[in-house]
C-alpha cells in the first residue's frame, strides 16, 4: 500500500509539471527557438522604409518595413537604434510579368511573385546583448523557421556594425 502511495504521488507530480509547462506557453508554435521572437501582429501595416532587389542566389524583391520606433530612428538618423525598434523584411520571388511585357512589346517588367519569407530584427539591447542588441527571426507561411538558419543572421550583419548592424538605409 505504501509503494502505491509513492507511485500515485510521483504520477501526480509528473502530470502537474507537464500541465504547467504546456499552460505556461513554453511550446508556443510562433516563437522562434533561439531568439523567442513572435510574429508581430499588424506588421503588414507598418510604414515602408525601403525596397530592394536581391540578385544572385536569392533573386528576390524585398520590402523593408518598420514599426513607429524604427521609422522614427531612421528618419532622425539615430544610431544605435532604441530598444523597441522592429524592422521587417518581406521577400517575394522576382518574376517577369508576361501581361505587362505584352503591353511593352518586350521583356522589361518584373513583379513580386510567390512569397519567400518574412524576417524580423528586434532591438532589445539587454535581451540580445550577445548579438549587438538585435534579435532575429524568420517565418515561412506564418510559421517560425528552423533555428539553425538563424545562427547565420548575426554573423552576416557584423560587417554593418557601424550602422547598428543594419544594411538598409532610409529612402524618404
Amino acid at each position: 500500500m505504501r509503494g502505491f502511495a509513492y507511485f500515485l504521488c510521483a504520477s501526480v507530480a509528473l502530470v502537474s509539471v507537464v500541465v504547467h509547462t504546456a499552460a505556461s506557453g513554453q511550446a508556443d508554435e510562433k516563437a522562434v527557438p533561439n531568439f523567442g521572437v513572435k510574429l508581430p501582429p499588424g506588421y503588414r501595416d507598418w510604414k515602408l522604409i525601403s525596397v530592394a532587389h536581391e540578385a544572385g542566389k536569392n533573386n528576390d524583391l524585398r520590402a523593408i518595413l518598420g514599426n513607429d520606433v524604427a521609422l522614427k530612428a531612421y528618419r532622425e538618423g539615430k544610431l544605435p537604434f532604441p530598444d523597441g525598434a522592429i524592422i521587417a523584411r518581406l521577400a517575394w520571388s522576382y518574376t517577369s510579368s508576361e501581361e505587362n511585357n505584352k503591353v511593352f512589346g518586350q521583356e522589361q517588367s518584373f513583379v513580386a511573385g510567390p512569397p519567400i519569407n518574412v524576417q524580423f530584427m528586434i532591438k532589445n539591447s539587454t535581451k540580445y546583448a550577445a548579438t549587438g542588441g538585435w534579435g532575429f527571426a524568420q517565418f515561412k507561411d506564418g510559421k517560425p523557421d528552423e533555428k539553425a538558419l538563424l545562427k547565420t543572421c548575426f554573423p552576416c550583419h557584423v560587417p554593418a556594425k557601424a550602422q547598428d548592424y543594419l544594411f538598409t538605409h532610409y529612402s524618404p
